[in-house]
Formats: structure tokens, sequence, C-alpha cells
């Protein structure tokens, strides 16, 4: 009998123990499947907000390039304007036409409201839209673009449109900077070998161009963007800025107004 009593104690004890753990072992699974649920919250939540910021990114860099492409637009009827009013004054007045210009806002001479003469410090013949020089239009037709070009570049500028960063047409080393935005340089990478580009200048000069090749630079290569030896050097910086989408033109005719 005592052996017994002694027997059911223990088996009573062992099914304790028993509970015991299979409460702890469930505990635990249960503390694991919380832990799993909230670190998988926190990668959706993680996962929507960087939805989000990247949409909102893409949203804003579209308003950005609309901007600029309306701006570009509504610039480039000014410069036209100013060019047609230049011109004109000096089929009115002939050689005068130089002195007279020198009284007029709308024609200058490379240099404007923020000073200075450009990246090689030469004075070209520009037309003044608002505070800045524009030394004239470039087209290119595969792309469907029609830009203003300023006669001096800055970043800020390169907001509102593409600036001449070093030479002229006239010496044959002309390049001109643009930003990214899809409705300036943003797709000169899709420009093909032989595609025509013309570029009047603010005498109403049109320079034409034949695309050769396409180059990606280094930020620094700055003697190698302007001291290729092409008649027409186009860049942008890619999206992150890490190099610069190059594109390199030969000469074609000249033909003047």
């Amino acid at each position: 009998m005592k052996n017994s009593g002694r027997d059911e104690q223990r088996k009573r004890a062992q099914g304790r123990d028993g509970q015991r753990k299979y409460g702890e072992s469930t505990g635990n699974a249960e503390g694991q499947k919380d832990i799993i649920r909230i670190t998988g919250a926190v990668f959706v939540s993680m996962g929507i907000a960087l939805m989000l910021a990247g949409l909102c990114l893409f949203l804003w860099n579209r308003r950005e390039d609309e901007l600029a492409g309306r701006r570009a637009q509504e610039t480039l009827a000014e410069v036209k304007a100013a060019m047609e009013a230049g011109a004109a004054l000096s089929e009115q007045w002939g050689d005068s036409a130089a002195s007279l210009a020198e009284g007029d806002p709308a024609i200058g001479s490379g240099r404007d409201a923020e000073g200075g003469t450009g990246e090689q410090g030469t004075d070209i013949p520009t037309v003044t839209v608002g505070a800045y020089e524009y030394a004239g239009y470039l087209c290119i037709p595969a792309l469907g673009l029609e830009l203003p070009v300023m006669a001096q570049w800055s970043y800020p500028r390169l907001k509102a449109a593409p600036c001449r960063y070093y030479g002229t047409a006239r010496e044959g080393n002309l390049v001109i900077a643009a930003h990214n935005y899809p409705r300036h340089f943003g797709r000169l990478s899709k420009l093909s070998q032989g595609a025509e580009i013309t570029y009047t200048d603010a005498e109403g000069t049109v320079w034409r161009y034949e695309v050769e090749t396409t180059d990606v630079l280094a930020p620094e290569a700055v003697e190698e963007m302007t001291e290729a030896g092409y008649a027409l050097t186009l860049f942008t910086c890619t999206y992150g800025g890490a190099s610069r989408v190059t594109v390199r033109c030969r000469a074609g005719e000249e033909r003047t107004f």
C-alpha cells in the first residue's frame, strides 16, 4: 500500500512537471510568433514608407521636369522675339545697329545681371530676357527638343535652361550643359550617330551638326570635356550625379538668316 501511494504521488508530480513544461514551451512558441508578427509588421511598414517616398520623389521630379519644360518654352519664345528685333534693327540701320544695340536692354554682349562672361571669359553676341543673357537656342529634332541656351552657366541657371559651358560655335569648340530633366538633356543617351542638331546664335547664324559619338565622363574630367576637339559637345549628369553623359558632334554646314 505504501509503495502504491508513493507511485501515485510520483505520477502526480510528473504530471505537474509535464504540464509546467508544456505551458512553458507553449508560451515560448507564442512569444516567438509575436516577435515574428511584430518584425513582419515593421518590415511591411518600412516597405510602404519606402514606396511612398519613391512615389513622392517621382512626382516631385515629374513636377520639376514639367515646370522646367514650361519655363524653357516661354523663355524660348522671348529669345526668338529678341533675336528678331535685333535682326530687324540690323537690317534697318546696318553698321549703326551695333551702337544702337548698346542702349537696347534686349540686346547684350555676353554679360548678364550676375556678371562674368562665361567659363572661358569670351564675349559673345547675346539677347537679354529678364535678368539673363542668352546666346541663342538649340534644336534636337530626334528628341523633339528646342531649347534656349544661356550665355553663361551656373547650377541655379541649369534649372531654368541649358547653358553655354565653354567655347563658341564660331570657334568650333562649343560645349553646352543642361540638367537631366527629360525636357532638357535627360534623354541625350538616346541620340544615335548621325542625328542632326542645329544651334542658332544670337546673330541668327544657324550652325549645323551631326552626332558622332556618345561618351560617359567622370565629373572631374573637365579638360577632356572641353578640349576633345569636337565642334559641339552636349552633356548632362546621370541620375545621382556620378557621371556625365556626353554627346560629341562634328560640324555640318553653316547657314545665316
